[in-house]
């Protein structure tokens, strides 16, 4: 058999032996149980220097594809390398427009991808080198392995689930630099149409900067109903329950039940932590 070229189109089993084949891990613990067998693909570098795979499968009792399918494949190479590498730019503006956003609020902000990865950063965001800069890869890194095991595990939270909370992580001050709660915010239904391969959006906040404009920019984020938002703004400035319901018109029970679904939303579990997120 001639020794596939590295500008084609080629099947998996044209890469690997029988035998390699037949034991290939991905193969029997992924592709198979979702009812795939046969694989064929084609990898290319794009300009910037990404690698861009395209990959094709058919179902379990279909025939694998032919050569000549292949030869066809080939033909469509100049047009699918084009419309691949336009998707990669238009993803990777989507994630800079979104910094480029949280920039005009005075926000430092990173997008993350579906891998985990930061696909865009904004300059406020850079600016806190090295308390959190980018590693191999460009996975995220925060200074103390506290924090970076608490960032680690929420996106690994993220990738597991469907539909992920926010979470807010605290991250301690050193060295006369202030501490920061790091916001983690999913990217969630039709967002997800446009901006295709961001999973999360990861803002920070200083504590100890309260104020108005980054009162409403957080309950923005949190996506925070009116009167949620209300029953934030009292417990931002250490009013109790008893407190806002009296100032707001409300019930006790109905400032709890706001209570409950804030906490909900910025992913905390009780009344101080959560103040806590959103005095930074």
């Amino acid at each position: 058999m001639p020794k596939p070229s590295p500008f084609s189109f080629v099947r998996v089993t044209d890469l690997l032996s029988a035998e390699e084949f037949a034991n290939d891990a991905i193969q029997r613990d992924i592709i198979e149980p979702h009812g795939m067998q046969w694989e064929a693909g084609w990898a290319f570098q794009e300009p910037t220097g990404h690698v861009i795979v395209i990959t094709l499968m058919r179902a379990k009792g279909l025939t694998h594809f032919s050569d000549e399918q292949l030869a066809r494949l080939d033909l469509l190479k100049p047009d699918l390398a084009r419309a691949a590498y336009m998707s990669s730019r238009l993803a990777f503006n989507e994630a800079r427009s979104m910094t480029e956003t949280l920039s005009m609020l005075g926000l430092p902000a990173a997008v993350i991808g579906d891998a985990g990865r930061a696909i865009a950063m904004n300059p406020e965001m850079e600016a806190l080198s090295p308390r959190i800069r980018t590693g191999a890869g460009d996975r995220l890194i925060l200074e103390g392995a506290g924090a970076n095991a608490l960032l680690e595990e929420a996106i690994a939270h993220y990738k597991a689930q469907a539909s992920p909370a926010v979470q807010s992580l605290p991250m301690a001050g050193r060295a006369g630099a202030p501490p920061l709660i790091l916001h983690l915010l999913p990217v969630r239904r039709a967002a997800r149409d446009i901006f295709s391969r961001s999973m999360a959006v990861l803002a920070v906040t200083q504590v100890g900067q309260v104020g108005p404009p980054d009162m409403r920019v957080l309950c923005g984020l949190f996506d925070l109903t009116p009167a949620e938002a209300r029953v934030a703004r009292g417990i931002a400035m250490a009013q109790t329950p008893e407190m806002i319901a009296a100032s707001l018109g409300i019930s006790l029970e109905t400032a709890r039940s706001h209570l409950k679904k804030i906490m909900l939303k910025t992913g905390t579990t009780r009344q101080a932590n959560w103040c806590c997120c959103f005095q930074g």
